[in-house]
């Protein structure tokens, strides 16, 4: 199921002609508030009302015009201003901000919103993406980390390679968004049993948590898994770390209930909140990283 799924957001017949099915965009609905940036900032106010913090991040990726790019960071620049009251922090793709055009017009357009996030006292994180970018986009942060306090990285525990990322990040003391990674990768760079890819995750988890202690590294553990919560827990604890700087974040629609328990046992918790009308491909790997949700999209085919 999670391959067919990967194949479906690869595939461009479907791009185009899904998003116009009435039922596909009933279905999307359980992971987007909307698709205006209002919707987004309207669930944040209400998190933020329970204890939750919010991550914002608007749909989109591999832009192939960099006026689209730049008016990307403008619109995040207005996010950024409008989100003061509810503490957001945001989220942006790399080939959202020119990658595929122009790499050094995309840095340029990381430090405009670095900049933008530092003013507004909030927090940047850049997304990673496909394997073919990995290389870039840590190369990408390392360079902006240099310049910037406020900026972190998102790295897929799925991907051989991780473990020697974070080692070479650790100098920086850095910021990481540890998630599990939701591409289709061949089997020579990532792990594709989901047992293997857990494994990765918890010990990635016991090699970061130690600089979590020390102040050192800023974690946040990206999973609607709570077992691996529990676990990494675990290490968190055996440490004597502060339930407050143990992170965790989810996406908006998933496992609300269990956001709302790790928010009133003193943990740091973040949903991720997006929006935009780019949620084709970004839908069918959140499908795929959890295919059981897949009974909910059957439900909205009945009338």
């Amino acid at each position: 199921m999670r391959r067919l799924l990967l194949w479906c957001a690869q595939n461009p017949w479907l791009a185009t002609h899904v998003p116009r099915w009435r039922f596909a965009r009933r279905a999307v609905r359980r992971f987007l508030p909307g698709e205006g940036f209002e919707a987004a900032l309207k669930a944040a106010v209400e998190f933020k009302s329970k204890g939750i913090g919010a991550l914002f991040t608007l749909l989109g990726e591999n832009v192939i015009d960099l006026a689209d790019a730049n008016r990307v960071v403008e619109h995040y620049e207005e996010v950024l201003a409008a989100a003061t009251g509810v503490q957001a922090e945001v989220s942006v793709k790399p080939t959202q901000l020119g990658l595929d055009i122009d790499p050094e017009a995309a840095y340029a357009n990381l430090r405009r919103l670095a900049r933008a996030a530092a003013n507004a006292k909030s927090f940047l994180w850049i997304d990673m993406e496909g394997s073919a970018y990995t290389e870039r986009t840590v190369d990408l942060y390392k360079t902006l980390r240099a310049e910037h306090s406020h900026v972190g990285l998102a790295l897929q525990a799925y991907l051989h390679r991780t473990v020697s990322d974070v080692a070479s990040l650790m100098p920086l003391k850095p910021a990481i968004r540890l998630v599990k990674g939701a591409y289709a990768e061949p089997a020579d760079i990532a792990f594709t049993a989901r047992r293997e890819v857990d494994e990765n995750y918890l010990a990635l988890c016991a090699l970061m948590l130690p600089e979590v202690k020390r102040r050192s590294l800023r974690l946040v553990i990206a999973t609607h898994d709570t077992n691996l919560i529990a676990k990494a827990w675990g290490f968190g604890k055996a440490l004597a770390i502060d339930p407050a700087h143990f992170e965790i974040a989810m996406l908006y629609g998933i496992r609300t209930d269990q956001q709302l328990r790790l928010a009133r046992e003193g943990f740091s918790v973040r949903d991720l909140i997006s929006w935009g009308d780019a949620w084709y491909a970004w839908y069918l790997r959140r499908l795929a990283e959890r295919p059981a949700n897949m009974w909910f999209v059957a439900r909205q085919l009945l009338p």
